[in-house]
């Protein structure tokens, strides 16, 4: 069970995805809820906080008729069975999933987004795709690895990995063969930062690095210095460390598994100023018992403060870990909560 501080704080902010963790009874009406329920809040001294609807049951309290909480482990079960059915090499479409987990398509595409971030055909691309990108580690043609991974011909894998890898499959099994990356290190109030991007978006902002960093990742791509096409990114990327309030949206060219990418997507979330616990944040993508999963993910971010991983703390409230230092981390949210 979690605390009781951080529990009245999933329910002032209606948090969906705390459901299923716990249920919050309200000993003045006799009721037990969702920690999203959309009622008005009741006070503080008449709530108690209850792992289950059980337990919740026991004390003499009822199911809210609005919210019903008690669908909360219908749902967690409805997901795990989804998930495994899109993890397979032919994943259901929509109508089929749904059925198949006892949901009307439109109430379970409502639920899907909710628990991972992203729609259940995105998700499926992304496990097939994540199998590409593990295949042509291990395959000698890259052939071989697409129709390893499960697609059906090499059109069919271009088209689902554009704009995910980054590159052809050929170039990832290559160390990056044919892509091409420019670069820059500029000065900050943070120190030495590289920038470095494709032509689709920034792919790397790390602090301390230099182009050797890249060279490691990218042994055979083309990496050249920054030119006036990727100034601007630059400049934007400089801006938002020393001004996060007037952050530009810059175009990103990152990839990783379904589950970091909505990791990351929910970093992005979070309001300048504010933080989240590793727990709130595996929490809002579904997976609440997948608090150190979480922090791994935070810790595959590769654009720093762009995906803004540094607004995570401990649930003690403490810093936590930072990949560049907890003294960069800490100046970066005094520099938003101003």
């Amino acid at each position: 069970m979690i605390d009781a501080d951080t529990a009245w704080a999933a329910v002032l902010r209606r948090d969906r995805g705390f459901d299923g963790r716990f249920v919050t009874g309200v000993l003045t009406t006799g009721i037990y809820c969702r920690p999203s329920c959309a009622a008005r809040h009741p006070s503080r001294t008449n709530v108690r906080f209850f792992t289950d609807g059980p337990a919740a049951r026991a004390t003499g309290l009822r199911a809210c008729k609005r919210c019903l909480p008690d669908d909360a482990g219908r749902d967690e079960v409805a997901m795990a069975k989804a998930l495994d059915l899109l993890r397979s090499d032919e994943p259901p479409a929509l109508d089929e999933l749904a059925a198949a987990v006892g949901y009307a398509p439109h109430h379970f595409l409502r639920l899907f987004k909710r628990a991972t971030g992203v729609t259940p055909a995105a998700f499926a691309r992304a496990e097939r795709a994540k199998r590409a990108t593990a295949a042509l580690s291990s395959e000698e043609r890259v052939t071989d690895a697409i129709y390893e991974a499960g697609y059906s011909g090499p059109s069919r894998f271009y088209e689902d990995t554009k704009g995910r890898l980054g590159m052809t499959p050929s170039a990832w099994k290559n160390g990056g063969a044919g892509a091409v990356i420019r670069w820059a290190v500029v000065p900050t109030s943070l120190g030495q930062m590289l920038v470095a991007a494709t032509e689709k978006g920034i792919c790397r902002l790390s602090f301390d690095e230099s182009e050797a960093a890249l060279a490691d990742r990218f042994p055979k791509a083309q990496i050249l210095p920054a030119d006036a096409t990727t100034q601007t990114l630059i400049e934007g990327a400089v801006q938002a460390v020393e001004n996060p309030s007037r952050m530009p949206d810059l175009p990103l060219d990152v990839a990783g598994t379904a589950f970091q990418e909505a990791v990351w997507q929910e970093l992005r979330r979070i309001p300048i100023g504010e933080t989240r616990t590793y727990a709130d944040i595996a929490a809002a993508v579904g997976k609440p018992k997948a608090v150190r999963a979480a922090g791994s993910a935070n810790g595959a971010n590769n654009v720093a403060v762009l995906i803004p991983c540094h607004r995570v703390i401990r649930t003690d409230g403490t810093l936590g870990g930072y990949a560049y230092g907890l003294e960069r981390k800490r100046i970066l949210l005094e520099k938003e909560a101003t």
